[in-house]
């Protein structure tokens, strides 16, 4: 026979993740602020698995963090014109107010007897 701890240790199956899943637990992890231990717990992995997810993750290839770097500046080049659009029309949208909360001289000249 048997004892109860060998079934248990010989069926135990080993969860796997998507990449996308490990991703998304460093970035949790990361930006929460909390100790790795409990947010593995929170998410109910290893918290081994994910000190590895993020060694893995913040060693990139040259090339992705290439790519990943032209595409920030390709972001903010867009970011930085979208600002200056809306800069722009709220300039005009300003002097347009101040046109036309402007007493004219036909106002002051109106409440005269």
């Amino acid at each position: 026979m048997s004892t109860p701890n060998a079934d248990a240790t010989t069926t135990r199956k080993y969860r796997r993740y998507d990449e996308a899943f490990k991703r998304q637990a460093v970035e949790h992890w990361l930006l929460s602020g909390k100790a790795c231990r409990r947010v593995a717990a929170e998410l109910g992995v290893d918290q081994q698995s994910l000190s590895q997810w993020k060694k893995a993750f913040t060693q990139a290839a040259p090339a992705e963090v290439t790519g990943t770097l032209e595409a920030l500046q390709a972001e903010n080049r867009r970011l930085q014109r979208e600002l200056h659009r809306a800069q722009v029309q709220r300039d005009i949208l300003k002097k347009t107010l101040g046109i036309l909360c402007e007493p004219g001289d036909n106002a002051l000249n109106a409440s005269k007897p």
